[in-house]
């Protein structure tokens, strides 16, 4: 098999219908383009509503749950006798919601080598007096410099400096919605009334925008200080630890091992985020089966390409087998032109798809629901690119295979006595 001399059939056959080559070269160029560029922007908006969740959930949150004991005292009282017991209006336990020895589990919890890091928390009802009327609100005693570094707090912060927070005695952070509610600035004070019927002013120091619309109408953030001194509770009440971890895989078996080990009840993010990870996971299927859907539809117009060249050239296949050559070395030279379309529209596509991704990259899209967003997300994984560029040239190779082994069944007697 004289292989140079089976290029040079292959470039003329190429040059001789290449006006079709062309247009079988655009259809994978643009297939490709579209792959890459379609699974860039959806990979990079699911990155955007992922983060969303993941930047301000923790991987695994220890906390108390307020429920019913377990055993009632007529349980405990005729447990052993063969009785059925009918409980009605069973009122939750005194436990409360601190967790006890909170600063021993965090230190217990800071020495795994699987954990990124601890964030203690308080989480409690308050009420915004706005006037004579008092807005329901969730405040959230954090630890501010912890909370910025696991959980990027200051990328929410959209007026003043979070670490304002930390350095002003009695400050507050209020939401967006809750503070266009209340008509409040920066520097202005409000009134925070605790469950417990604590009043505490505090000067507002900024303002928070998560991206949804619900919490920044409610929540609001103190120091843990200024929390315990809202709620009349000591330095050592906590109500939630968050735990971030170096692989979010873990979370749920650590979750269930950390719920034995300190007897406090325990949430990893795939249980508490689990249709919003399902929903995820859906957009990335929708988005790789239109791409591949591309490709494949590319591949078929190849195949009528190469089909609709073997029968017009079938005088030159049968001189071709007449003169010595092979049904193998007519397969190679119909194969190698259905694998030159996919090589150089692949390589094109990869080229277009890159430049179309970037242009995408660059226009403006800002809402005021997402303040860390000022252009389309796009997610330039180089997985996408080898995919891209994997399938084109398995596409055109199987589009080309089935032509090729046709013309290389062609009896050139027939074909010559025909003629």
């Amino acid at each position: 098999m004289n292989f140079k001399l089976l290029y040079e059939i292959s470039v003329s056959l190429l040059l001789a219908r290449w006006k079709q080559t062309l247009v079988a070269a655009i259809g994978v160029t643009f297939s490709i383009t579209m792959f890459v560029a379609l699974l860039g922007f959806m990979t990079g908006l699911n990155d955007l509503l992922d983060g969303l969740i993941l930047n301000r959930t923790p991987h695994i949150r220890l906390y108390n749950e307020l429920k019913p004991k377990e055993q009632q005292p007529i349980q405990m009282a005729f447990g052993e006798l063969e009785t059925y017991h009918f409980i009605r209006s069973v009122k939750p336990s005194n436990k409360g919601m601190q967790i006890q020895g909170a600063g021993a589990i965090m230190q217990a919890i800071k020495a795994d080598k699987r954990v990124l890091g601890v964030a203690p928390k308080i989480i409690s009802q308050g009420f915004y007096q706005v006037g004579t009327t008092d807005l329901t609100g969730v405040i959230n005693g954090i630890d501010v410099v912890e909370e910025n570094r696991l959980f990027k707090f200051s990328d929410y912060v959209v007026d003043g400096n979070f670490l304002d927070l930390k350095n002003t005695p009695n400050s507050i952070i209020l939401g967006k919605g809750a503070a266009e509610t209340m008509l409040v600035q920066v520097g202005d004070v409000v009134q925070v009334t605790s469950t417990k019927g604590v009043k505490v002013q505090l000067k507002v120091v900024g303002f928070f925008r998560s991206g949804l619309q619900d919490i920044d109408k409610v929540q609001s953030y103190t120091s843990l200080k200024t929390a315990q001194k809202l709620l009349g509770e000591g330095n050592n009440y906590i109500t939630d630890v968050q735990v971030k971890l170096h692989d979010i895989l873990q979370a749920p078996l650590m979750a269930k091992e950390y719920q034995s080990l300190f007897g406090v009840e325990a949430v990893d993010i795939q249980t508490a985020n689990s249709q919003f990870e399902t929903g995820s996971k859906v957009r990335t299927i929708i988005s790789f089966t239109v791409g591949i859907t591309l490709l494949i539809v590319a591949g078929f117009g190849i195949y009528n390409i190469l089909n609709m060249m073997i029968y017009e050239k079938m005088d030159s296949i049968a001189i071709l087998k007449a003169s010595g050559f092979s049904g193998k070395d007519v397969k190679t030279i119909f194969i190698s032109i259905a694998v030159s379309i996919g090589i150089f529209g692949g390589g094109l596509g990869l080229i277009s798809g890159f430049g179309l991704s970037a242009l995408i990259d660059q226009i403006p899209f800002e809402t005021a629901s997402l303040p860390t967003i000022k252009t389309y997300p796009i997610n330039y994984n180089i997985n996408f690119y080898i995919i891209g560029g994997i399938f084109s040239i398995l596409t055109t190779y199987f589009s080309g295979y089935f032509p090729a082994q046709k013309a290389s069944k062609i009896d050139p007697v027939v074909i010559i006595r025909g003629k």
